[in-house]
């Protein structure tokens, strides 16, 4: 299956014959981005924010569309998905953004999109909720997410065999985050050389986690 980044949290899932995903949609006037211009089966939503929530931008692909916003377990279009609420628990105060992770299967390969989590979760925790992951999509850039030294944190609970940051400061985005030069000095990185997407065709888990940088795809 084949992972693109659409810049901030966006992403588009895709692996043939079955649902395409795109998660967090934004408003580009309020995130900055090009316009997104693609289509999906399946939007996730991690929360309720301009930065994320922005789905009648998503053309649909077919008759239906699926918005997933709230927790549950969903099978669409052979696509498992699994959504748990995050911050907003009862531990933290009423008030704060009640996010929610989503994890999708494509036959036996993992995909965790951590949306705006905020807080970094038990070992025990994360794996009850997420098992086996192979790609973490992690934010990274502080602001109302994980900073650099707490994504690291969850990356290293997570265990992934890749791990894809998102939602840090770039030269086409308006929201005051830290860039991802601060999470790459944090991980103990050289520069990484950013790759037009990410193609992930095992199941199998590396004891290693890859730091993976993808371009920002716009049309």
């Amino acid at each position: 299956m084949e992972i693109t980044w659409h810049g901030h949290s966006c992403f588009q899932l895709k692996e043939r014959g079955k649902a395409v995903v795109v998660t967090d949609p934004y408003d580009h006037k309020a995130i900055g981005y090009h316009e997104l211009d693609l289509s999906a089966d399946i939007i996730t939503i991690s929360h309720d924010n301009p930065g994320h929530n922005y789905a009648q931008v998503i053309k649909k692909r077919k008759s239906k569309q699926h918005i997933l916003s709230g927790p549950g377990e969903y099978e669409i279009g052979e696509v498992f998905i699994t959504a748990f609420r995050t911050n907003g628990k009862k531990k933290h105060p009423k008030d704060e953004i009640r996010n929610h992770m989503f994890v999708f299967e494509y036959e036996g390969v993992l995909i965790a999109h951590l949306g705006n989590l905020k807080h970094v979760p038990s070992q025990s925790d994360v794996k009850s909720i997420a098992g086996d992951i192979q790609v973490a999509l992690v934010p990274v850039g502080g602001g109302s997410s994980l900073n650099s030294s707490q994504a690291v944190e969850v990356i290293r609970i997570l265990e992934p065999t890749y791990a894809i940051p998102m939602h840090y400061k770039t030269p086409e985005c308006k929201v005051d985050l830290d860039p991802l030069s601060k999470f790459t000095k944090e991980m103990g990185l050289e520069k990484i050389e950013p790759r037009p997407f990410l193609s992930v065709t095992s199941t199998k888990s590396s004891s290693e986690t890859t730091v993976v940088v993808l371009e920002y795809e716009h049309s």
